[in-house]
């Protein structure tokens, strides 16, 4: 198969990394895997483009920086596309977001029955799609090929696509990077890319028992849940510590001053946004914890947390609960405070369970989350959009 994979998105954002996995195993296959992206703004830093050429994968097509869908100001970008799509004759045009999605079908031509390439689209929310006319078009008949974030969102979404192809694959995580190690009492020192100085000196001591997050700090991702549930868990364990790894450009008011209001500064440790020692960082982490998926619906942080072998406790939110395996591989909680301190300090305080559960998540995340599996159930879509064809 000849593949390009399109994405409007130049930054090194959740669907980045399983992207280039899947471009470079289809390599490996055998396959002509090409990719269209935007450069970055600036040439330090971190993009999808540069991580592409460092693995090998140099992009074939820049695309314009730009936002949404304007018809008159993309037209020469669609023409552009529609000419490289022309000369390449590619086999299917796999697209990762809204606008690279409308920028192949005005490339690719509209009809199904008439397009230069099928179209395939991965939907990174954990959510169903809303049944709006638009929607009902663009997630139909408006793509050859539909990619979930897992089995039950894809079931979710099994009206909407009238017969035609569909998938529920989990994400990907590198398991060599990030496989188990016992790295208690690692340092955590003041990351420059963080943007920010934290307000304290960061550390974790190894008599203290740690709960980890990994996501950006925003409204949206319940930090005042995290945080009223750490109130109740420090009450009881002296020696437990939150650790917020992430930035947001309203991490002070979202979860800083909280801290501060609620008496527990001393016990949260905000690691800011962690990039070469992300994976230590990760491996100092006693219980994992996910409340919210964000705008990628895999929660690529779980997944290298359970291939860490470090046991999670999340709420029934989107594809949390099929990820978490509920006694099996960490702990589905309501998303109430009370309940996630009892489910927290119920793990920091039986080691036994904790190693039980965190290994079962290493031998969950080798089974389902890794990228060979996930290049099986991608390519076994684009194979059932070209017979459909």
């Amino acid at each position: 198969m000849k593949i390009l994979q399109l994405t409007s998105d130049w930054k090194w954002t959740g669907p980045a990394e399983p992207m280039l996995l899947l471009a470079r195993i289809l390599r490996e296959r055998g396959h002509a895997v090409e990719l269209a992206c935007p450069e970055a703004p600036a040439p330090d830093l971190r993009s999808l483009a540069g991580e592409a050429r460092q693995l090998g994968v140099k992009p074939a097509l820049m695309l314009e920086r730009a936002r949404g869908l304007r018809p008159l100001r993309d037209r020469a970008e669609v023409q552009r596309l529609h000419a490289f799509l022309r000369e390449q004759r590619f086999d299917i045009v796999h697209t990762w977001h809204t606008r690279d999605h409308l920028l192949a079908l005005r490339a690719a031509g509209l009809s199904e029955r008439r397009r230069l390439a099928a179209v395939v689209r991965s939907y990174r929310k954990a959510e169903r799609i809303a049944r709006w006319p638009w929607n009902r078009w663009l997630f139909g008949p408006g793509c050859d090929g539909l990619v979930c974030v897992s089995p039950r969102t894809a079931e979710w979404n099994r009206a909407l696509r009238g017969g035609r192809p569909l998938a529920g694959v989990f994400g990907a995580v590198d398991l060599v990077r990030f496989a188990p190690a016992h790295l208690r009492g690692l340092a955590l020192l003041p990351n420059e890319e963080c943007g920010i100085e934290p307000p304290h000196a960061l550390g974790l001591l190894p008599e203290q028992r740690v709960v980890g997050i990994v996501a950006r700090v925003q409204r949206e991702r319940r930090f005042d849940l995290l945080l009223a549930a750490a109130v109740h868990l420090f009450r009881e364990d002296p020696q437990a510590r939150l650790l917020i790894v992430g930035r947001g450009t309203h991490r002070a008011e979202v979860a800083e001053l909280p801290a501060q209001r609620l008496d527990i500064a001393d016990r949260v440790v905000f690691a800011g946004y962690r990039t070469q020692d992300y994976a230590d960082v990760l491996r100092s982490i006693d219980v994992f914890t996910y409340l919210v998926p964000g705008s990628d619906g895999t929660c690529r942080a779980l997944l290298e947390a359970a291939a860490c072998g470090i046991p999670a406790v999340v709420t029934p939110r989107g594809a949390l609960p099929e990820i978490v395996l509920d006694g099996e591989t960490g702990l589905v909680v309501p998303e109430e405070p009370e309940a996630l301190a009892r489910a927290w300090r119920a793990l920091l305080e039986d080691s036994e369970q904790r190693r039980r559960l965190g290994e079962s998540a290493r031998a969950r995340a080798q089974a389902e989350f890794s990228p060979p599996r996930f290049a099986d159930a991608v390519e076994a879509i684009y194979r059932e959009v070209l017979r459909a064809r």
